[in-house]
């Protein structure tokens, strides 16, 4: 790492370093922004080692700030310029200061980075700055603490914008607490999932995790330091939710809290037909009394699929089972869970009882299980580390994540998975609806506009130097036609983690809330320095000068 008090013989090196990137070589390429040239890197480079940082920055070129050019996606890989791994929030408003003092002729960039779980590059930032995010974690000063609401005490954490959910767990259950919404894979930074939206099967009940924020402390693109929330600072806070970090950079978070369990009924059951699943998981959603997480997703042509669960869950009709058969057919699988503690067992069970009985699944395909709320919340944890020890993590992961309307998702059922997928998938396949009233409309997510709309997520994983349907230019090609077929059908259907490469394609996708969107922009991060991995609002470039 280079030191941030280096000699001139080390600076030498570092001007022979930079000048060596082949994608910034001065005699051949330059950059115009408003008629401007970009300064040399070197130059930007040396300025921000100027800074009294509590941190380090290093260049790119060390072995280790190599992943600053990766994310989980795998797809995309733009190298930065240098790597700031901060010690205090002064540090990354210095940065942001510094730069934005550069003006618009720097052509410099900044992208906050949590846990490396981009899809699309989202969080890289070529030939510009990477934060490390998770340089600002601070476990040992989380702690719970109570907002006043009228005459009520509500729980909530405070926490780095650089820390992992999993963590937060863990430490707010030794006060018998949890936050409401989470995400289905927790070893995700709340930065990361706050400038996102943060949805999974409880997002039914509570709406997402930017729902349950009570505040938030940002650097805004202008370098400022700001306390946000719904009565202060209001519309930054909720432009910065669900904002793709283009209005400021998330530091610290304070999140919502309610009493946790100690255990979770787990279920699982089949449906052949998608209009009685659907049906069934829309009167889930709609009742008071139901479960606490309610998923679905789709099987395509999967040989045992039952078999294969009978590791982890009990059937509860073992005999009829043996007699199922998935070969060559499309299955849905409604997954549902009830939150209790011990001493709640039968009342518990006596209401999934009745739930259960409201339901049209294939009678001997119902599987239960109980395992720990620790257990049942960090359940891809377990398959992360089966696939990392086959090394088959690291793969690329072209997914795809869209919100469809209700009154469309029978026609998306009928196309996608009648027409374009037909054989197995390489991943799972998510499908549940959310009620969009409990939902906060202030927030930059954009949604559906009908009170019902579904998650519906393909997950799948593709295999390097493939050239057969799991391959990742096949894989790729079938997201292009699902998307395709969503627009020319008119289905009204929005990006999740939305992936767009034209300006117009971004406009289109915010609709009538573009110009509110275009207004923050302006208003806290004017020179357009954070978040380019979106590629929302980008600077010309020219290759003559």
């Amino acid at each position: 790492m280079v030191s941030l008090s280096a000699s001139s013989v080390q600076l030498f090196i570092l001007v022979v370093l930079l000048s060596s990137l082949t994608l910034h070589e001065a005699t051949t390429v330059c950059y115009s922004v408003n008629n401007s040239l970009i300064l040399p890197p070197s130059e930007i480079f040396f300025s921000l080692q100027t800074l009294p940082l509590d941190g380090s920055i290093a260049l790119y070129s060390h072995p280790f700030e190599q992943v600053a050019a990766r994310d989980f996606g795998n797809i995309y890989h733009f190298p930065p310029l240098a790597v700031l791994n901060p010690n205090t929030v002064s540090d990354i408003s210095l940065i942001i200061k510094l730069v934005s003092e550069m003006g618009s002729a720097s052509g410099f960039k900044i992208a906050a980075r949590g846990h490396g779980h981009s899809i699309q590059g989202q969080a890289q930032a070529h030939q510009g700055l990477v934060i490390n995010m998770e340089s600002l974690r601070e476990p040992e000063t989380m702690q719970v603490k109570y907002i006043r609401r009228g005459l009520v005490g509500l729980p909530y954490v405070e926490v780095s914008g650089g820390e992992l959910w999993i963590n937060i767990l863990h430490e707010t259950l030794k006060h018998g607490l949890a936050p409401k919404s989470w995400t289905d894979y927790l070893h995700l930074t709340v930065g990361g999932t706050l400038s996102n939206a943060g949805i999974s099967g409880q997002a039914f009940r509570h709406g997402p995790q930017i729902n349950n924020v009570f505040q938030l402390e940002v650097v805004t693109g202008k370098g400022e330091v700001v306390t946000c929330s719904e009565t202060q600072n209001a519309d930054l806070f909720y432009g910065v939710l669900g904002g793709l970090g283009q209005f400021g950079i998330i530091t610290k978070a304070r999140i919502s809290l309610e009493p946790a369990p100690k255990m979770v009924k787990w279920i699982r059951a089949l449906y052949s037909d998608f209009s009685v699943f659907a049906r069934d998981q829309e009167y889930l959603i709609s009742i008071e009394n139901t479960f606490d997480y309610i998923e679905g997703f789709v099987i395509i042509n999967r040989t045992g699929i039952l078999n294969s669960w009978r590791s982890s869950f009990s059937l509860k009709e073992p005999l009829q089972v043996s007699q199922f058969d998935s070969d060559g057919r499309t299955f849905y699988c409604l997954e549902m869970a009830k939150y209790f503690n011990p001493e709640e067992s039968e009342a518990m069970n006596q209401s999934v009882e009745h739930l259960l009985s409201e339901l049209s699944y294939i009678p001997s395909t119902i599987f239960l299980t109980e395992v720990s709320y620790v257990e049942f919340l960090d359940r891809v944890h377990a398959s992360e580390m089966k696939l990392r020890a086959k090394g088959l993590w690291d793969v690329p992961h072209p997914w795809l994540n869209l919100f469809i309307p209700r009154s469309k998702i029978h026609d998306f059922n009928q196309e996608v998975f009648g027409k374009i997928l037909t054989d197995s998938s390489n991943g799972p396949i998510l499908i549940y609806p959310v009620n969009q009233t409990r939902w906060n409309g202030k927030t930059s997510l954009v949604t559906p506009e009908e009170d019902v709309f579904y998650v519906v997520a393909f997950l799948p994983s593709a295999v390097p130097n493939s050239v057969g349907k799991d391959s990742l230019e096949n894989l790729l090609n079938q997201n292009k036609r699902i998307v395709e077929f969503c627009t020319s059908a008119r289905l009204g259907a929005k990006q999740y983690l939305p992936h767009y490469t034209t300006k117009d394609e971004w406009q289109a996708h915010f609709g009538s809330r573009w110009e509110a969107f275009f207004q923050r922009k302006l208003a806290y991060d004017p020179l357009a320095l954070l978040a380019p991995g979106h590629r929302i609002f980008e600077n010309a470039i020219s290759t003559s000068c």
